[in-house]
């Protein structure tokens, strides 16, 4: 049985057993290799789904988490693909887009994209970028006319915090400074705090869902100043979509 694969774990199905046969994963460990730090948004959700998936699956097993967060999950990666046993009981929690790491032919990367197996995802999510109210860029059109490109943060280039702002780049012909190497979103989040960065693009679910950006929100502390849906979300009536940036 290969080694599996999960963007955010959603089901793990096995063959159901013959009715004499006790079940495959009965009184064993699945453990999910998460590739972000406790806490973080892609953290919450195998966390969570590890609650209710050992009643679905016959046998019942034990589900644990471990968390090997750094170079946007490309380390739970080859984690999973390198050292766990083909035998059904590791699964990755990584990041979708990880497989850019592998067409750049980055060195680091010690896993077949193909011979992975795809489970499910729980969440369908568009994206934003946000931007620090105090920073002198208002809208897309600022960016685009700025002298010095607005510092950006993101934890790798399979993270869309790296190929959002690259999109928009080629699409819109603004600039970015991005600064890669934060080990997890939340790193990037405190960097905002700091001032070190001024901007972050990731899911506008995750931005909806959890702290700081709840309390960002209400302090006016961030803008929202572009979002990837085809329609503007509700919560966003004043983020144009890439689309009608474009058509402008």
């Amino acid at each position: 049985m290969r080694n599996l694969w999960l963007f955010f774990l959603a089901l793990l199905l096995s063959p159901a057993p013959a009715p004499a046969q006790t079940p495959f994963y009965q009184g064993k460990t699945i453990t999910i290799i998460v590739g972000t730090k406790t806490g973080d948004a892609y953290d919450l959700y195998p966390r969570m789904l590890a609650e209710f998936m050992p009643k679905y699956i016959p046998g019942s097993p034990n589900i644990i988490i471990q968390n090997v967060p750094g170079a946007a999950s490309m380390i739970a990666a080859n984690q999973v693909y390198s050292l766990a046993k083909p035998d059904g009981l590791t699964l990755g929690a990584i990041y979708p887009a990880l497989y850019f790491e592998q067409l750049t032919k980055k060195p680091e990367v010690k896993f077949d994209w193909t011979k992975f197996g795809w489970i499910g995802n729980p969440v369908t999510s568009n994206h934003l970028l946000y931007m620090r109210s105090d920073a002198p860029y208002k809208s897309m059109d600022d960016i685009k006319r700025a002298a010095t490109p607005p510092k950006c943060g993101s934890n790798g280039i399979t993270s869309t915090g790296y190929y959002l702002p690259k999109l928009m780049e080629e699409t819109l012909g603004t600039k970015f400074d991005i600064v890669l190497g934060y080990q997890s979103g939340q790193d990037v989040d405190l960097a905002v705090e700091r001032g070190e960065v001024v901007c972050r693009a990731f899911t506008i679910t995750a931005y909806f869902a959890r702290e700081p950006f709840i309390s960002w929100r209400k302090r006016g502390f961030v803008n929202a100043l572009m979002q990837s849906g085809l329609k503007r979300d509700p919560r966003l009536k004043d983020a144009p979509t890439i689309y009608e940036l474009m058509d402008k």
